[in-house]
């Protein structure tokens, strides 16, 4: 059964482009005669946040204020894109905002977080700790807890599928990064909403590998640390409510390395000059690995952000890797 029909997907979008355009999708030449193969980028760096999330959160915020009139606020837990795109549609729809984030996460997503309007808190060592400490923070402060995961978050989060897959619906393959797992579900449900053959194929770093585990071994499974510099990815268990899609969407799950996520930022930077943080570039990380067996055909790579730090993003031009302690 389909997640979404064409016309839910489409509501969506309407909705969505009341605030946003829609994301382009190109054919760099340069990364056609690297990779041996056609891929279009989906450039999600492109959106008001600087990532995918967004549209989800314009989503949410809708179904919120319909369905809960009375809400003062919301309360999150994040990495970063997540948080910004609450903060963001918050303050689009006159609510205030609460974003828990990890000790050591992103010193400018939590500014640009603080510059949407949201009280950013600082709680614990993981995303899984921040989740926590979220829930806490819904109870004692009658807010509503806005979960990872989310039917109208993902309907949200469609739309990007849903304009590349409507230009560009010969693709063989997409390759989506995953952390909490709702680009790579959209992207599921988009397909099968228009009929299509496209293989979709998760990305995740080698650091915090739990989605990998969960869809080779077909239980929901924890890992002990998700110790990555690609923040979006930094994920120590999967959402059950996702794993239930991916589980029988997707193709197959990927692992790239710090070094290989490292690589494709400056491939990025190289051939497209785009900017994009390690989550945004492990999709052709993951091409780039398997592109022999891919050779000639139509490739997606979802770009998802392009929130770096500039040490960060420095450092990886010079020629660095990375090591998040």
């Amino acid at each position: 059964m389909n997640l979404f029909t064409k016309d839910e997907i489409a509501d969506a979008a309407q909705r969505v482009y009341q605030h946003m355009h829609p994301t382009p999708q190109y054919m760099w030449p340069l990364l056609c005669q690297r990779t041996g193969v056609n891929v279009w980028v989906k450039h999600e760096n492109h959106a008001p946040t600087g990532a995918f999330k967004i549209r989800g959160g314009i989503t949410f915020m809708n179904w919120l204020k319909r369905t809960h009139p009375d809400v003062a606020g919301i309360v999150t837990a994040t990495r970063g894109n997540h948080g910004q795109s609450q903060a963001l549609s918050a303050k689009w729809a006159g609510l205030m905002a609460k974003i828990v984030v990890p000790f050591g996460n992103s010193l400018e997503k939590n500014k640009a977080m603080r510059a949407f309007g949201a009280e950013v808190i600082e709680f614990g060592n993981d995303f899984d700790d921040a989740r926590k400490e979220a829930a806490r923070q819904a109870e004692q402060g009658g807010l509503f807890l806005v979960p990872p995961f989310h039917q109208e978050l993902l309907r949200g989060v469609s739309t990007y599928a849903f304009e590349l897959l409507t230009a560009v619906p010969d693709l063989d393959t997409v390759y989506v990064p995953m952390g909490c797992g709702s680009g790579i579900c959209s992207v599921i449900a988009v397909r099968d909403a228009l009929g299509l053959a496209t293989k979709v194929v998760g990305v995740v770093s080698s650091a915090a590998p739990a989605a990998k585990i969960s869809f080779e071994t077909g239980r929901v499974t924890e890992t002990a640390s998700a110790n990555t510099f690609a923040d979006g990815l930094a994920v120590r268990a999967p959402i059950p409510e996702a794993f239930a899609i991916y589980a029988k969407g997707a193709e197959r799950i990927v692992a790239v390395s710090e070094v290989e996520i490292a690589e494709a930022i400056r491939v990025y930077y190289s051939d497209t000059h785009n900017l994009t943080e390690g989550a945004g570039a492990a999709a052709l990380a993951a091409l780039l690995k398997e592109r022999d067996v891919l050779h000639g055909k139509e490739v997606g790579v979802i770009l998802s952000g392009g929130n770096i730090d500039l040490a960060v993003y420095s450092g990886i031009l010079e020629g660095g890797s990375p090591v998040k302690r």
